[in-house]
């Protein structure tokens, strides 16, 4: 049997979104007040959903300590009370919830290998939230 375990976490972050590829007015019709200069910050939730067998040992799909470690070090240490237009994965990307989420994705899927990455939830205020099931996501 498949099951599935979703975990929450918060963080908190700057960014400006702002493309060098686009002129000071197309960046400021595209980005409204998101292109201010000087940034601003949110408090950003993030859900992790991973599936798999559960264990009938621990009962779990797998062990909690391993993916809040995880997390903890790979991703809110990394992001957390940061600037993230400074951080090296978005030097040639616009730090969106979109682009955030699918980093995001992309590291879990690359380095956490405990249980199967389903999707990856990312809120940036509570009217703008992204989901992310990969790029390999067949629809059932």
């Amino acid at each position: 049997m498949k099951a599935y375990l979703t975990r929450g976490y918060m963080f908190s972050a700057s960014h400006r979104l702002h493309s060098d590829s686009m002129s000071d007015e197309e960046n400021a019709a595209t980005y409204g007040k998101c292109n201010n200069p000087y940034g601003h910050g949110h408090n950003y939730g993030l859900e992790v959903t991973m599936s798999g067998p559960v264990d009938e040992a621990t009962g779990m799909v797998c062990n909690l300590a391993d993916l809040d470690g995880f997390v903890h070090r790979e991703i809110l240490e990394r992001f957390g009370h940061q600037n993230l237009n400074t951080l090296p994965e978005f030097a040639q990307l616009v730090p969106t919830t979109e682009s955030i989420c699918m980093v995001i994705y992309d590291i879990l899927q690359r380095g956490f290998r405990h249980a199967h990455l389903e999707k990856v939830r990312f809120q940036e205020t509570m009217m703008n939230s992204f989901e992310y099931w990969g790029k390999n996501r067949v629809i059932e």
